[in-house]
Parts: structure tokens; C-alpha cells; sequence
């Protein structure tokens, strides 16, 4: 299986891929970051990356794409851009009929690391580790996505069915249930 993993950003979207292997392993096909410059206005932003996310799936033909679970945040902006880049990652996949996963964060440190509360570094050096690379892939990004591949190649729940449901595994509903939670509490706050 060939996972194309993309962790959404408006400024640096990681995107990689990676194949399983026999012995349940992985192995490292290619990784980057889709960019967009801050300057420009967020329609040029969004095209710019909507563009390279199409230029990496005709190139990697992956099998699905797994993509980080979109988190509400108090900083909208933030999880404004980073929806917008995960719908772009959702309608690039769609359009040639590859499946789309989502993965929440604490489901994809789980799958690299072994506890899903492990702190970025621990997940960027076990993403080198089962990829056999001397480092991580830099900027983080672009190790994240790596993880998100892994993840799916692991744990490959959370698949959109025909319905637009989500096969949701008992992570991502809890995660579900975390995200409510957090709603509440900012529309109390306001």
C-alpha cells in the first residue's frame, strides 16, 4: 500500500509518502513541503498549495491519503487555514478517486511512538527510526506527514465512507468528544 500523508498548513503543508513492506515496516518513497508566501491573498495562498498537492498525487499515485484531523483552536485563523488546506487535500483525492483518512494527533504519536501524548521530537526521531534515515526530514512538517503515513499504514481507521461518515475508531471519538468540549468552553468565554 502507498500512503500519501499531508499535514495542512496554509504557509508549509507537509506532504510524504511512504510503501509498506514486508514485516510490517515502512519505507520512505518521498517527502517535502507544499509553500505559500504570507504575503499573498489567501485565494493565491490556497491555489498555490491546492496546485502542489495535485502535482504530488499524479506524481505518487498513492492508494489513500491520510490526513491530520483538523483541531479547533482559540487562534481562528490558524485552524481557518489549516481546514482549508485539509478540504484541498480531501477534494485533490477525490477528484482521481482515492480514498481519504483522517487521523487525530494523538492516534498518529500512538501509531510512531507507542503513547499518544509523546512530544514532537520523540515522534520526528521514531519517523526517522522506522524509515531507517540518520535524521528527520526537516522543517517538522514535513516529518509529520510522514507520521500521518505511518499512522495509516498502522492503524488504517477513520476512512470516509460512501455516506461522508467516518469510520471512527475509539481515539477519534474521544478526540471527537475533546473537540466539543472545547467549543463549549470558547462559546462560554464569549
Amino acid at each position: 500500500m502507498r500512503v500519501l500523508g499531508v499535514d495542512p498548513g496554509l504557509t508549509r503543508c507537509g506532504i510524504g509518502v511512504v510503501d509498506s513492506i514486508a514485516g510490517r515496516r515502512a519505507r520512505l518513497v518521498a517527502v517535502g513541503v507544499a509553500r505559500s508566501t504570507h504575503t499573498e491573498s489567501i485565494d493565491v495562498r490556497l491555489l498555490a498549495i491546492s496546485q502542489q498537492l495535485d502535482e504530488w498525487l499524479d506524481r505518487h499515485i498513492p492508494d489513500v491519503v491520510a490526513i491530520e484531523r483538523v483541531f479547533a483552536q482559540n487562534n481562528l485563523s490558524t485552524v481557518m487555514g489549516t481546514a482549508q488546506v485539509a478540504g484541498l487535500a480531501m477534494v485533490a483525492a477525490a477528484k482521481r478517486g482515492v480514498p481519504v483518512a483522517l487521523h487525530t494527533p494523538s492516534e498518529v504519536k500512538a501509531a510512531v511512538t507507542g503513547h499518544g501524548g509523546a512530544h514532537k521530537e520523540q515522534v520526528q526521531r521514531m519517523v526517522a527510526n522506522i524509515l531507517g534515515l540518520s535524521q528527520a526530514p526537516r522543517p517538522a512538517d514535513a516529518a509529520d506527514a510522514l507520521a500521518l503515513a505511518i499512522c495509516h499504514l498502522w492503524r488504517p481507521a477513520g476512512i470516509l465512507d460512501k455516506a461522508d461518515r467516518y469510520q471512527m475508531t475509539p481515539a477519534q471519538r474521544q478526540w471527537a468528544a475533546a473537540e466539543q468540549a472545547t467549543k463549549q468552553n470558547v462559546r462560554r468565554l464569549h
